[in-house]
């Protein structure tokens, strides 16, 4: 079986925002950095994906050809096999990646980037409906605290598990990096 990795999100757009923890970013980056060394050591090609919309404003650090649209310092660098932006949540939308999947021969993605709950778990259930085997790397997936409506703080791992919890077996199998690359094989 054919399989790529897929690199969502993971750009410098992300410390603009005041969300950002750069603790948890240290961490998202030995896992995700082991993922693309482990890839290209095995040939995997890597798709990278950005996202961008919003106005075309400096102030926005999503704007399409901004300052902040490139990879996020201290990710490894990599040539990509193929570079999108995106301007929705799932990689497959508007873009030219499930094109560039089937005449690839890809039928396998492993999905890593940021983040965890929204572009990643997105881009995860549409290719698994879209009938590709999709394997989650949650370890090299990255989010932040968020706030539940009701006012309580639901911590960046609370917010993985719950992704984890509804992708397993149904959209997804979890992995972690090393389980990631030895079923790349």
């Amino acid at each position: 079986m054919h399989t790529a990795l897929v690199m969502i999100d993971v750009q410098e757009s992300f410390p603009q925002r005041p969300y950002w923890s750069q603790s948890g970013a240290d961490v998202f980056l030995r896992h995700a950095n082991a993922l693309i060394d482990g890839a290209q050591a095995r040939g995997i090609p890597i798709v990278r994906v950005f996202h961008t919309d919003g106005p075309q404003t400096p102030d926005n650090p999503f704007a399409s050809g901004g300052p902040f649209i490139r990879p996020l310092a201290g990710l490894a660098g990599f040539e990509a096999a193929l570079t999108i932006e995106k301007h929705r949540h799932s990689s497959l939308v508007g873009t030219p990646l499930a094109t560039w999947l089937v005449r690839n021969g890809i039928r396998r993605l492993i999905i890593a980037g940021i983040r965890t709950e929204q572009c990643c778990e997105t881009t995860t259930r549409h290719a698994s409906d879209e009938g590709w085997e999709v394997d989650f790397c949650g370890d090299a997936t990255l989010t932040f605290d968020m706030k539940t409506p009701a006012g309580r703080t639901l911590t960046a791992a609370e917010i993985r598990e719950r992704t984890e919890t509804v992708l397993v077996d149904r959209f997804a199998t979890l992995v972690s990096v090393e389980q990631a690359l030895a079923r790349a094989r």
